[in-house]
């Protein structure tokens, strides 16, 4: 039965206490009791209260929790689970700290903020473009829960359906540059950049250092390189490419050369002529382009590059204030092993059928650690699936009319405005012209004046230049109105659209100009209707499992609900629509926003400043340690490079530390998973005139909160380091305890898990930073919209505050709970997990918890026992949890023979206990493994999952010791209610063996038709 769950709330009404044994304390809410509402406080309030929607548990299923593990109030069990050295006031975050929102208040709040950012035309530039999303692609997958609630695909066999589209991303991108293998998507251009360039350094064997950058590449991409080249203490150059390479003493040291494919004035250049100086040197050529124009230009990989990489957004992804968005990343044949990022591959299942996987897992930082060059563990999936399906929509020849159809526009601009005086100061380019304007108006500033007069933005470069920048939304009348804003400034007639000459020939240098072959791929010459467009896209989503199928317990991932109310203003043109770059006067109502959801994260955490500039959690890391340094530097400590780091920290930490330029020392934990002091002291000691920082997860990865984290930072500011402590498990400690009370002096956020941004299938992701006040003046910088301290570090991602347009879900989140339902809603996913533990004690062993006998939010049962005793793996469990419908939890992380399990607050009792009910149904097939009634080579789980192509196995051929109905239909609940995996389990190995990561051939695909 539907029911209604009221709540008082702020600001229309004063909220009324209610006395519940459950919560303990005076508690805001009000929440169902059997089948009835409470009735309102007031008539005034508000009826679509949040938290009621997106905390799971009812009142009476939180009593049972509680009565189950033997609490009489949510008090007793907050208590008993964490330490009370470390827990804040109930008023640190409240409802006077955070005030509450109903869903539809927060939506006219975001349509008050809207409506003061500016809607000027912005023709910029610089890497950003004012992207046409097809309808058929916003509507149903940018907005559709079916492809932004999966995660990572880590279990394939319940994941086919993106693989697939992140193979046609792959596909397309090898197909635009001529390259021979790409990557499944990378943060942004800037980051991707840094990546090209410490691969070439590692590609040297850190022999050389100098990196040389040339002048056209776009100035958001210096600024990242300066902050990742320093880490690794790479000279970075940034200079003329082709004079610089007749430097002697810079070919002896050289490991690599970025060039921008056309640049960021807008110039094609033949950079051809350089690459054999380049090679002959022993370096790679890293060149950065765009896919829409490699439709019209020679690709990179035809004239030579080692490394290509990009911004794919303007295939079908809104400008979103910066992001998010999918950059591109492919190199050649001989690189491919050392690529950072994601890549998917073609491999069969046991059937032999094809499937697809992620590919080179080992690269995996949680894997390599500190070995790691790069702290790469997510992807931009969701936009990386929107520009394929943008690919896939418009086919090659739709493709190249968008782009020829914009080159020409240019010409038409260009021509234009040169007669009227103006100067271009290149007449080879794609999309975008640099006009030197010095000859017509004193000054620079007399046209962007003119331009704002029309609405208009165009690129400010200096006093003598303006830049302009076209792309698929450009009308005719946009033409004519930039074409006026230039008429205007010299004082001329307007122009109409009679008086505008068509180009005769193309801008595109012919030695340049493109004679390849793209796209031949079937996908991409297929599906160019919508009705074949939207049969696609869902016969994709249905092989993928999501949220909207099943609560996915992925342990330190906290895949909670992604509430649509949350959802609905990212896509709202008033936020979709604005570019990076535009002026601040114009974005009065993101900069508010931004503002707020920093000054609400820096309740929530305890510090005093933050910066939303890293768009993923190990940015966040990054950024951090950074900061840490700079802050060293500046007290004339730059020595300090040590870095301890537990072993139950976040896999991507000890990563981060070394891209950071530190060293890692790792730290040793007891066999109760609790820290060990005693070693950290000798180490911090040992160390101490180098000590750097400390980097700590907490809770822990093991599932645990540390009693002694206070004591352990303690001793790490005693030896004069700064200590890091990582978010990804905020999602236990709001308004009980924050990092800044357990001694930290910065830490991340994962917005992505902790406030609810939809992990979109692989990213995207935020990871913004608080920090304590003394290291507020680090915070990084930009070098085109000013952000950061007065001693700020360079930038971290292209954007200056990365990726924008989805810290609205955050924000929104956060204004909807308000403080009191973010606590409320901390405190269900430490009862959520408890409860879980509790019911799968004494047919799991669970490997921590603390002395009263509790886990924190999530936690590690132990399956080395089924090695031993069945030969069953990890694997094997989680493989059989799909037959169920579950998506399996966190495998074999943080230790290898473990399952690490996180609820969330999301999730309902019936759920939770759905997913016991499966795991104590699993164990007991376990058992008749190691009782001998099940073989050991032929049984449940090792034959695991079960899809439909098995189930259809005829007679003869099932040849299985239990029956089909077993196999596929093991519990009571799938009769009515089944997800099927797409393939059988996935050969792993042979897919790494036999590495294919592009769509089949045009042949292929014929003969598997045949």
């Amino acid at each position: 039965m539907a029911v209604l769950r009221y709540a008082a709330h702020l600001p229309f009404a004063q909220t009324r206490v209610v006395s519940s044994a459950y919560w303990g304390r005076s508690s805001p809410f009000t929440r169902r009791r059997l089948a009835t509402a409470a009735s309102p406080s007031s008539l005034f309030s508000a009826l679509d209260t949040f938290a009621d929607r997106h905390i799971g548990p009812d009142d009476h299923e939180v009593s049972h929790m509680l009565s189950t593990l033997g609490y009489e109030s949510m008090d007793a069990f907050i208590a008993a689970t964490v330490p009370s050295k470390i827990r804040v006031a109930s008023t640190s975050v409240s409802n006077e700290s955070i005030p509450v929102y109903s869903e539809s208040e927060l939506h006219r709040r975001a349509r008050e903020l809207a409506s003061e950012n500016k809607p000027f035309r912005s023709f910029i530039g610089m890497g950003y473009h004012n992207a046409v999303v097809p309808p058929v692609i916003l509507r149903n997958i940018i907005e559709s829960p079916a492809w932004y609630t999966p995660y990572t695909p880590y279990q394939p066999e319940i994941a086919q359906g993106r693989l697939e589209s992140l193979v046609n991303f792959q596909t397309m991108i090898m197909s635009l540059t001529s390259m021979d293998i790409a990557n499944a998507s990378l943060l942004d251009e800037a980051t991707a950049a840094a990546e090209g360039m410490v691969m070439s350094y590692m590609n040297s064997n850190q022999k050389k250092r100098t990196f040389l950058a040339d002048i056209g590449v776009l100035p958001q991409t210096i600024s990242v390189l300066q902050t990742r080249a320093k880490g690794f203490g790479i000279r970075l150059i940034v200079a003329d490419v082709v004079s610089s390479l007749q430097d002697k003493d810079i070919l002896s040291d050289l490991c690599g050369v970025l060039v921008q494919y056309p640049d960021v004035n807008g110039s094609i250049k033949d950079f051809g002529g350089i690459t054999q100086t380049v090679h002959s040197s022993g370096a790679l050529l890293v060149c950065a382009s765009d896919l829409l124009a490699l439709t019209m230009l020679k690709p990179p990989g035809e004239w030579g590059a080692d490394i290509v990489l990009g911004n794919s957004a303007r295939f079908g992804v809104p400008a979103g204030y910066g992001g998010p968005h999918g950059a591109f990343f492919a190199v050649t044949d001989k690189l491919k092993r050392k690529m950072p990022g994601r890549l998917i591959g073609r491999s069969k299942d046991v059937q032999g059928n094809p499937a697809y996987r992620l590919a080179l897992q080992t690269r995996e930082q949680h894997i390599r650690r500190e070995k790691a060059t790069s702290n790469i563990c997510t992807s931009q999936a969701l936009l990386a699936n929107m520009a394929a399906m943008y690919a896939v929509y418009h086919g090659p020849d739709g493709i190249r009319r968008i782009a020829q159809k914009v080159h020409a526009l240019t010409q038409v601009v260009k021509s234009a405005v040169e007669k009227y005086g103006y100067n271009a100061i290149t007449s080879e380019f794609f999309d975008t012209v640099t006009f030197d304007v010095s000859g017509v108006v004193k000054d620079s500033e007399t046209v962007h004046t003119a331009a704002r007069l029309e609405k208009v933005n165009l690129r400010r470069i200096d006093s003598s230049h303006v830049g302009v920048t076209f792309d698929e939304s450009v009308s005719t009348e946009d033409v004519v109105r930039v074409i006026n804003v230039f008429a205007s400034a010299a004082s001329a007639s307007p122009l109409s659209l009679a008086d505008v000459a068509l180009p005769e020939s193309s801008a595109v240098p012919q030695i340049l100009q493109r004679t390849s072959q793209y796209l031949p791929h079937s996908v991409f010459n297929t599906h160019h209707s919508e009705t074949e467009m939207l049969r696609y896209i869902y016969h994709l989503q249905s092989k993928d499992l999501g949220l909207v199928h099943a609560m996915i317990p992925l342990g330190s991932c906290t895949m909670k609900l992604n509430s649509t109310s949350s959802m609905i203003p990212l896509t709202w043109p008033e936020f979709g629509g604005i570019h990076p770059f535009a002026p601040t006067d114009q974005v009065k109502g993101y900069i508010e926003i931004i503002k707020e959801l920093e000054s609400d994260l820096c309740k929530i955490t305890g510090f005093y400043a933050c910066s939303v500039q890293p768009n993923s959690g190990a940015a966040g890391e990054y950024a951090g340690l950074s900061v840490i340094r700079a802050y060293h530097e500046s007290r004339g400590e730059g020595h300090r490079d040590i870095c301890l780091i537990p072993v139950s920290a976040h896999g991507t930490n000890p990563a981060s530390a070394v891209m950071a330029g530190l060293k890692v020392v790792p730290v040793k934990t007891h066999a109760d998973g609790n820290l060990d002091l005693d070693d950290l002291r000798t180490k911090a000691e040992k160390h101490k005139d180098q000590l750097a920082a400390f980097m700590i997860t907490y809770p822990s990865t093991f599932g645990v909160f540390e009693h002694g984290v206070q004591d352990a930072c303690k001793i790490i500011h005693d030896n004069g380091g700064q200590v890091y402590l990582d978010g990804a498990n905020l999602n236990a400690q709001i308004g009980l305890t924050n990092p800044a009370t357990c001694g930290g002096d910065v830490c991340h956020m994962n917005l992505h898990k902790t406030f609810a941004i939809p992990h979109g299938g692989g990213g995207p992701g935020v990871g913004p930073i608080c920090v304590a006040e003394h290291l507020a003046p680090f915070l990084p910088s930009h070098p085109v919209i000013s952000t950061g301290g007065d001693q700020a570090i360079h930038a971290v991602s292209a954007a200056q505050y990365g990726s924008a347009s989805i810290l609205l879900i955050s924000w929104a989140y956060i204004k909807m709970l308000g403080g009191a339902g973010l606590s409320a809603s901390s405190k269900i996913a430490l009862l959520n997990a408890n409860y879980m533990a509790h019911r799968l004690s004494g047919h799991y062993s669970l490997r921590y918890k603390n002395n009263n006998g509790r886990v924190a939010h999530e936690l590690l049962i132990d399956l080395a026992e089924f090695d031993k005793a069945a030969g069953l793996k990890v694997t094997d469990f989680a493989k059989r949890l799909q037959d169920y419908g579950f998506h399996p939890p966190t495998c074999s992380w943080p230790i290898s023979t473990c399952m690490l399990i996180e609820p969330t607050e999301s999730e309902p009792l019936a759920e939770i206990d759905r997913f016991c009910d499966a795991m104590i149904q699993i164990r007991q097939e376990a058992e008749d493994i190691i009782s001998g009634n099940q073989p050991k080579d032929n049984n449940l789980l090792k034959n695991a999952p079960h899809p439909i192509s098995v189930i259809a196995l005829s007679e003869k051929e099932w040849n299985r010791p239990y029956s089909r109905q077993t196999a596929a239909f093991p519990a009571p609940w799938l009769l009515e209610k089944k997800f099927w995996p797409t393939v059988s389990r996935i050969d792993d190995a042979y897919g790494d063996l036999n590495l294919i990561c592009d769509c089949p051939s045009v042949e292929e695909s014929a003969a598997s038709s045949a």
